[in-house]
């Protein structure tokens, strides 16, 4: 019997809409979970979604890739790459499993959403597959990460970071939340899919995989590689979306989903993979900039892929833009100051060659940045270790969670953003995120930064410490300078092996 090419049948075979007999269209699909821009059946029909694929065909691609990811990582079991890796790219792999584990594990009642309550039958096709990637990337980052749990405590935390009360536990848990919990499945499949997955999982895992394979990391850069092949093909199933709206008079309120996911998400990932790329990378390794990354993934790619689709930029483009040169800089300042507070030793990344690199990349990095570190290598050098922790937390934004950072030595670069409301005020880090709340400040205003739960008393004691058993991160966990702080003495940092000065000396 011949088989028929897959262009022959697909069409028909996904085409599994039917007219409901026993129920109506509202209660098949409650707009409050399917659609809130009400189309109907019937418009959802011209949804086409780019990839085409079937079940048979999706097990067989996916059994190679798992066997070639768990085959390059056999063999290089013996290689002991971790141990002689240099402590910043240790922190690389503590960092990024942490994150991202168990957030790829809170994406599948996501894509679970999609395929349940998706009008269109290409939606609901593309998700089903879309959940079981996301699984996948699960077990297998859990697995590679488990491979490590010998070396160090702080590996933990890809099994626990989400169950925690870390500030970057509940600044995640609040952004996927928001788009994977609080959204109609038309909205979430361009928030999740097309403003995360196809805004910026290139950058994280595409811009850190050819940083691994420079650093002779194979297994984590094959790694993230498969992973990211998966998010290539469910991430377009948001831009499929994006044109049954625009087509039906839903531009306005498309535009609006994605400007609201772009910029949550970019809080996120500045966080998470500026510092990676631009100072826990050793400097030989380093391909490429993170701004240089986000000018090649995002501002080409995704202004591109808004432009084609019938979008316009968000309306903060030229704030995000600037932000590209220091959100990150102050935000891997305070994530090494409050360093504590993470599951990784973060690097200071600060050498007279670092420094070099980055005011090459960064023209005025040094005027700016260079000066705080050099108070706090004056510190370091003098033993003034009382100066080298914070004495309480930083303020922090009331929709993304994270710090109200700026620019320094630029005078009040930093003007503050707050809005009034039920009878209380919150404070934003900026005008998107204050812009997020006024939206729906309903949505938002039952949320509690670790500031509002240590000032209305969840935090007990209300010190670094009680802060730091919130957490739930103990002694072993907690971060620590990847260094040992030889970058603060120039002679340890050309000759490791130098004998350290005394305080005294310097």
């Amino acid at each position: 019997m011949a088989f028929l090419n897959r262009a022959d049948w697909y069409d028909l075979a996904r085409a599994t809409n039917w007219s409901p007999r026993y129920v109506s269209e509202d209660q098949l699909f409650p707009p409050e979970m399917s659609d809130r821009f009400g189309l109907s059946l019937e418009q959802w029909e011209a949804y086409d979604e780019p990839f085409k694929i079937s079940y048979r065909e999706y097990v067989d691609v996916q059994s190679r890739k798992d066997a070639d990811a768990y085959s390059v990582r056999a063999a290089l079991a013996r290689s002991n790459f971790y141990d002689n890796a240099d402590a910043g790219w240790q922190s690389i792999l503590k960092l990024h499993f942490g994150a991202l584990c168990l957030t790829e594990y809170s994406a599948v009642p996501g894509e679970s959403k999609m395929a349940r309550f998706g009008k269109a039958p290409g939606m609901r096709n593309m998700a089903t597959f879309g959940a079981l990637d996301e699984m996948r990337h699960t077990q297998i980052q859990l697995y590679f990460a488990h491979e490590f749990v010998s070396k160090s405590r702080q590996f933990d935390l890809a099994q626990k970071l989400l169950s925690t009360n870390s500030w970057a536990a509940i600044a995640t848990r609040s952004a996927m939340d928001d788009t994977i919990l609080g959204r109609d499945a038309a909205t979430l499949s361009i928030m999740l899919t097309f403003a995360l997955e196809q805004g910026f999982t290139n950058l994280q895992f595409l811009g850190l995989a050819a940083d691994a394979a420079r650093a002779g990391d194979f297994s984590f850069s094959n790694l993230i590689s498969s992973v990211q092949t998966d998010e290539a093909r469910h991430s377009q199933i948001g831009g499929a979306t994006l044109k049954v709206l625009i087509a039906n008079g839903k531009k306005e309120e498309a535009q609006r989903a994605v400007d609201i996911s772009f910029w949550r998400q970019w809080r996120l990932f500045f966080t998470l993979t500026g510092p990676a790329i631009d100072y826990l990378t050793p400097l030989a390794h380093r391909d490429k900039s993170f701004k240089e990354f986000i000018q090649e993934f995002i501002v080409a790619q995704f202004e591109r892929a808004l432009v084609d689709l019938g979008l316009e930029r968000p309306w903060y483009w030229d704030f995000f833009l600037k932000s590209i040169e220091f959100y990150h800089h102050s935000g891997h300042l305070e994530i090494w100051f409050v360093r504590q507070t993470v599951w990784w030793n973060p690097a200071a990344g600060v050498s007279a060659a670092e420094r070099a690199w980055l005011e090459a990349k960064y023209p005025g990095w040094n005027a700016k940045w260079g000066r705080l570190w050099d108070v706090i290598a004056d510190n370091v050098r003098h033993g003034r270790t009382d100066k080298l922790y914070p004495k309480t937390l930083p303020m922090l934004c009331n929709i993304c969670g994270l710090s109200v950072g700026s620019i320094p030595h630029e005078g009040h670069s930093n003007r503050g953003y707050w809005t009034e409301f039920g009878m209380r005020r919150y404070y934003f880090c900026s005008e998107p995120c204050q812009w997020i709340f006024n939206l729906e400040p309903l949505r938002y205003q039952d949320h509690k930064s670790v500031i509002d739960r240590l000032l209305c008393g969840d935090i007990q004691p209300p010190d670094i410490e009680g802060t730091l058993r919130y957490f739930d991160l103990m002694p072993g966990e907690r971060g620590e300078d990847a260094h040992d702080y030889a970058w603060a003495w120039p002679e340890l940092a050309l000759d490791p092996a130098a004998e350290r000065p005394s305080q005294e000396a310097a």
